[in-house]
């Protein structure tokens, strides 16, 4: 180990990333050593009170080493695997982490969660996408632009090769709608999507969660191929059977985090029986474990001499006191030792630590390749699944044709006047309640999003610049103008050619703003539903001051000023002065003597319009700020949104 820790020690940040080959090589790995790292987080007393909050220990007092191999980390649920995972890996907030975690004896970079390789529990790969198409935007944006075409290529069909997927290399990983690979397939995707950069180091958590027996088995020989490599393979893992149990080389097991074993994997189960805790004949060790920290009196090895039937004080035994007698009996055994003494070596010869526990991400490709490749991806997501997109598109078609059958060819009378102001209202509250749909738009990706940012492929204004493009362009204008084109000919409005583009021109800012207001309440919420029912509160609020339920100019002044936070307000008033400016309304009347109260601007001024040529604009100008104020605020959410747990 101080051969080890002298060595890396040497080397700048601790971590240096192999260059990229077409063939086979041998790897190296990293060696892991964690310093007495504690771990813990507040409960309780949330804002405004947070003087009252307690913080929890979520890992107390771990230490040990990890070096290239197999190195599994075990124990009961809630017990902290994730969590130290998580530490081991630089993805957890750092505020509440003390002690040190070195990588092959220099501090951990800042930037180590973008050089080292992490395979969440669940899958985080776009799945409209083939497995090659998705090994090949991993490639483009992690390996630097050094890196010819060709070689990231080579490298990407090594991969498959390697991972066992060349059978369905080209076919969709697959979603809710679209019927893909399987699970096992799929889970070597997602450690493909690690495997490019060549990490020094690749994490997993829960590598076999929602596999069955067989492939979790097939998942865990092909980490083992790896780390018989030379590559630092680290996981967490619940309760495997024994044929994955016997291929670890190492074995950390936690009980409520706390260490109870650290050490070789083939010999817990002697450590277990030399301190009093014997595995029955045909028992699977991972099982065994389980039951000794949860206290289960049967894995109890008594004295031959002793009666065999278990006394009271044995079965009144609390899993308090078999947490303490695992964890004292762990420091007393030769493995803690020598894991102190292993670990005082690697300290005495590393770097100076840095004083900063700052969290880097950092990234190998420039601003326009990540934009170029993100922006392929997801048009090309909206393509594979169209699904959504025709449904809009359908929908829209069919809300065009109800509304231009109800308000078919308006005449010019007070009938018709009534009937042209409550189509221009639903108009502009169908595309309120349209946009609704885009409240999904990073709620479905949230874990494919902090996954790949944090891990370095993309910037934050990439991934929303591409975001924002493909659902204006594909869900939101295109509907919107055909809308218009179906709505406004039906309606029998002006036949004016720049009155109808005027209209198709409201109309889509309309939707583009009310589509901001739903990225801006939507982008830092977890759940569809949530998002769904607070857009829905603001439309109907917004509804009440857009001029057609009350009079805008009686409201009382105290309220006035909210009919400026009306989406509709804006658009109907635009809309409203399009269409009634020039009109007459009483067709009985001589042509050359109007009555003042029969045109289209004495019903634009008892609504409250201003139909001069600012008072038109003004309501485009208004739409475009608020569109520019919601997009502003839906970046700074995600931009700002809790990336560490």
């Amino acid at each position: 180990m101080s051969h080890d820790g002298a060595k890396m020690a040497a080397e700048q940040n601790g971590v240096s990333r192999p260059e990229p080959s077409g063939r086979r090589q041998q790897q190296h790995g990293a060696t892991v050593s964690f310093h007495n790292v504690h771990y813990k987080v507040p409960q309780g007393g949330g804002w405004p009170c947070r003087r009252n909050a307690v913080a929890k220990d979520i890992l107390i007092d771990l230490s040990g080493i990890m070096t290239p191999g197999l190195n599994a980390i075990m124990g009961a649920t809630g017990s902290g695997k994730s969590s130290f995972l998580d530490v081991l890996a630089a993805r957890k907030d750092p505020s509440g982490l003390s002690g040190e975690v070195l990588i092959n004896g220099a501090p951990q970079p800042p930037n180590f969660k973008c050089l080292s390789g992490y395979v969440v529990q669940d899958d985080v790969v776009m799945g409209t996408l083939t497995v090659r198409e998705n090994f090949r935007f991993s490639a483009a944006l992690r390996l630097p632009e050094t890196v010819s075409d060709d070689e990231k290529q080579r490298k990407v069909e090594q991969l498959i090769q390697e991972l066992g997927l060349g059978r369905v290399a080209d076919s969709k990983v697959g979603t809710q709608l679209i019927r893909g690979i399987s699970g096992g397939e799929r889970k070597r995707t997602n450690i493909g999507m690690e495997l490019i950069i060549d990490p020094p180091v690749l994490f997993l958590d829960e590598p076999t969660t929602g596999l069955d027996a067989s492939t979790a088995n097939s998942v865990l020989l092909l980490l083992k191929r790896m780390a018989s490599h030379g590559r630092t393979i680290i996981l967490s893992i619940h309760q495997p059977r024994y044929s994955i149990y016997r291929l670890f080389d190492s074995l950390t097991l936690l009980v409520n985090g706390k260490q109870v074993f650290h050490g070789p994997a083939q010999e817990a189960l002697e450590y277990f029986s030399d301190i009093g805790f014997t595995c029955e004949p045909h028992n699977n060790p991972a099982d065994f474990f389980l039951d000794v920290i949860n206290g289960d009196s049967s894995a109890v090895a008594f004295d031959s001499e002793e009666d065999v039937e278990l006394d009271s004080s044995s079965l009144s035994k609390s899993r308090r006191r078999i947490e303490d007698q695992l964890v004292e009996e762990y420091r007393n055994c030769r493995y803690f030792k020598e894991t102190k003494a292993d670990l005082e070596k690697i300290v005495a010869g590393k770097q100076p630590a840095s004083a900063s526990r700052s969290r880097t991400i950092t990234y190998h490709t420039g601003f326009c390749t990540q934009f170029r490749w993100v922006l392929k991806r997801t048009f090309r997501n909206l393509l594979l699944n169209p699904q959504t997109s025709v449904a809009q598109v359908m929908v829209t078609l069919f809300l065009a044709l109800v509304v231009g059958a109800i308000f078919f060819n308006v005449q010019d009378d007070p009938a018709g006047l009534q009937n042209r102001f409550g189509a221009l209202f639903f108009v502009t509250v169908n595309q309120c309640f349209s946009s609704m749909s885009s409240a999904e738009l990073f709620i479905i990706e949230r874990k494919i999003f902090i996954h790949e940012y944090i891990s370095g492929y993309y910037r934050v204004s990439v991934y929303f610049l591409c975001k924002i493009l493909s659902d204006i362009i594909t869900l939101r204008t295109i509907p919107a103008l055909v809308f218009s084109c179906v709505a406004y000919f039906m309606i029998g409005t002006s036949i004016l050619v720049d009155a109808f583009f005027l209209f198709m021109f409201t109309v889509a800012l309309v939707a583009y703003t009310s589509t901001s207001m739903a990225f801006a309440i939507s982008a830092d919420q977890t759940v569809v539903a949530i998002a769904t029912i607070f857009m829905t509160i603001t439309c109907v609020f917004m509804m009440i001051f857009a001029g057609l339920l009350v009079s805008l100019p009686s409201i009382v002044s105290w309220l006035s000023w909210l009919k400026y936070l009306s989406v509709p307000r804006y658009g109907l008033a635009a809309l409203s002065i399009n269409e009634f400016t020039g009109l007459v309304f009483c067709p009985d009347v001589n042509s050359s003597n109007v009555p003042t109260d029969c045109t289209g601007e004495a019903f634009l001024t008892n609504r409250g319009f201003d139909y001069s040529t600012w008072g038109l604009w003004q309501n485009h100008m208004a739409l475009a700020i608020m569109t520019a104020c919601f997009l502003a605020i839906a970046y700074l959410k995600l931009r700002f949104i809790k990336k560490f747990t």
